[in-house]
């Protein structure tokens, strides 16, 4: 069953696609905490119920996970081989860590990667440092400071996203 979405002009889908989990990848170098609100709008195609809005939560969260898992063991191997400030991290396109990251997102390599997602990766792996560094690890929640200061740094998501067939227009430019 589908219906003719009035925003868009396209079919409204029933359930999410392989295409859709695509999206949601490339939308993570823009935005790690989308609210549902936000989901609703870039994902216009679909037809929201909350097992739709469940799922694409769960999708972020797991890019989420990997991120962060990504970031803390990336943060002990630096402090392993003798890093001592944060400062000497920088996650540029030549970094083992954005390689990681970047297969996981954008398997094909086909989507450049925008400069604020390398900032947002730095910031982030300074902060699994210091922390770990600090003796913070200690704590079960010592995560939940990171966390609270990276959701803060998510950028607008580029209005392309919203078209359904945005992935024909990112991935061939």
């Amino acid at each position: 069953m589908s219906d003719i979405s009035p925003y868009s002009g396209s079919t409204i889908q029933e359930g999410l696609s392989p295409n859709h989990l695509k999206k949601a990848k490339l939308m993570f170098f823009y935005t790690r905490y989308p609210s549902s609100n936000m989901l609703k709008i870039f994902f216009s195609d679909v037809k929201f119920n909350r097992c739709i809005t469940s799922q694409l939560i769960k999708w972020f969260s797991n890019f989420r996970e990997f991120y962060y898992i990504q970031m803390e063991k990336f943060a002990r191997q630096a402090i392993n081989e003798g890093v001592t400030s944060s400062e000497e991290l920088a996650v540029g396109r030549d970094a083992e860590l954005f390689r990681a990251l970047n297969m996981h997102y954008n398997k094909a390599n086909d989507f450049e990667v925008p400069e604020r997602f390398l900032e947002v990766a730095q910031v982030t792996l300074r902060e699994f440092f210091n922390a770990i560094v600090a003796g913070k690890d200690a704590d079960p929640s010592w995560k939940k400071a990171i966390y609270k200061v990276i959701c803060k740094l998510d950028s607008e998501v580029p209005e392309v996203f919203k078209s359904p067939n945005c992935l024909q227009e990112l991935l061939h430019d």
